[in-house]
Formats: structure tokens, C-alpha cells, sequence
């Protein structure tokens, strides 16, 4: 990128936030104004550092609605392995901000995914922290058979991540605690660029399954639960 384009972009973005600032505010003011001192959001969305995956955008969300964590490869180290800003966010949103979801977001194309497929480990010899950082999705990469990285074994391979991320978060201390209370439910979601589609992970079948049929199985687990306790 030339220091003409790079200039360029930073110009865009700083026209971004004059619309923000003279348009968007405006029509939001009172949504703001109600968010200055507190925030409650109900669920932890973890969600890769990738510039197109936007969570409030896919989830049709508001500023004050979700706590979002992102990172390469919407990575989740179990409990003491790598202790610092995933671990400290998750325990944050537990306990101070009593969040009931925590939601753990793979996609495909993904970067980190192609990375961990690659055959030649020096492509990341100039990223060590990179490397170090992907070490946690290994035990993904394991339990597949595959021998490239064209999109259909990056999706797989996303998917298990997501599948393993969510058995490490259930490694912190906060949430088997409020996993335990049945204060907290973990999801796992897949998020397809090309098309926009989100699969739901049941946990059950260790399958996922479309949002329509996520959203029937949830109202029909209500229903029984408001049965049980009538």
C-alpha cells in the first residue's frame, strides 16, 4: 500500500466517525445517553479478529447488548495455559458483568484455520507469537484426516475449533461455576461469509444445525421447563 493509499484510509475512517458523530449519535442519543455509566450486556460473543466478521451485524445487535472478545481464531486457551487478556475477559464477563451466554464464533476462510492446515510450519517462522497462539487449536486439527486446505477442510477444521474452544472455556473456574448453577449456557456457531449463513452447534449430536431449528429446540425446552414448574 502506497502512503497515498494508506492516507487515503485513514481519511475514510475519520470520515466514518464525522457521520458517526453528525448523523448516527444524533438519531441514537438517548441509547447512548442510557449506556454512559453502566453496561448489562447478556451474552460474551467470541469471535474472530477477522475484518469480516462483524457480531453485532450478524446478531442485528445494539451497542450495550454484547460483550465481544475477538482474537486469531476465536481462541479460548484452557484455564492456566495462557492467563491474560482471554482468560481475564471471560472471567470479567462472568462474575462482574453476570452475563447468562457465552457464544464462541468460527467462520470460513478462515486464516487461523489455513495456518494450522499448512504443511510448511516456516510460513509462520517471522509470527512466533502467532505460532505459540495456534498451539492451542492443535487438538482441532487432530481428530480431522485431512490432507489440504481447500475450503471444505478449512470448514471442518473451524468447526472443531469452535467444538474445542467451548470445552476449554469450560476449564475456567467462572464459568463451570455458572455452568454448574445453570446461570450459563456456552453455543457454538459457524458463520459463512459468501452466503451469511449461521449454523448453530448442538451439543447434543455433536452436529450443527440451521438457526431455525436452534431457535424451535430452545422454545420447546422453555415450554417444558415453564410445564415442569407450573
Amino acid at each position: 500500500m502506497t502512503d497515498t493509499n494508506a492516507r487515503e484510509t485513514l481519511i475514510d475512517l475519520l470520515h466514518g466517525v464525522e457521520r458517526f458523530n453528525t448523523e448516527v449519535f444524533p438519531k441514537n442519543r438517548d441509547l447512548f445517553a442510557s449506556l454512559a455509566d453502566q453496561q448489562a450486556p447478556g451474552t460474551l460473543f467470541i469471535a474472530c479478529a477477522d475484518s469480516r466478521v462483524n457480531p453485532s451485524l450478524i446478531t442485528q445487535t445494539k451497542p450495550g447488548e454484547l460483550f465481544v472478545l475477538r482474537n486469531i481464531g476465536n481462541i479460548v486457551p484452557a484455564y492456566g495455559e495462557m492467563l491474560g487478556g482471554v482468560s481475564s475477559a471471560i472471567e470479567y464477563a462472568v462474575l462482574a458483568l453476570k452475563v447468562s451466554h457465552i457464544i464462541v464464533c468460527g467462520h470460513s476462510d478462515c486464516g487461523a484455520m489455513k495456518a494450522l492446515l499448512d504443511p510448511d510450519p516456516s510460513k509462520l517462522a517471522k509470527m512466533p507469537t502467532v505460532a505459540s497462539w495456534l498451539r492451542n487449536a492443535e487438538a482441532a486439527r487432530a481428530v480431522l484426516e485431512v490432507s489440504d486446505a481447500g475450503p471444505a477442510s478449512v470448514r471442518s477444521l473451524a468447526e472443531q475449533n469452535v467444538l474445542l474452544q467451548i470445552s476449554h472455556l469450560r476449564t475456567h473456574p467462572a464459568v463451570a461455576a455458572g455452568l454448574a448453577r445453570n446461570t450459563l449456557t456456552l453455543q457454538g456457531w459457524f458463520y459463512d461469509i459468501p452466503s451469511g449463513e449461521v449454523v448453530i452447534l448442538d451439543e447434543t449430536s455433536r452436529h450443527f444445525v440451521s438457526v431455525h431449528d436452534a431457535i424451535e429446540t430452545l422454545r420447546a425446552s422453555t415450554a417444558t421447563a415453564q410445564a415442569q414448574s407450573a
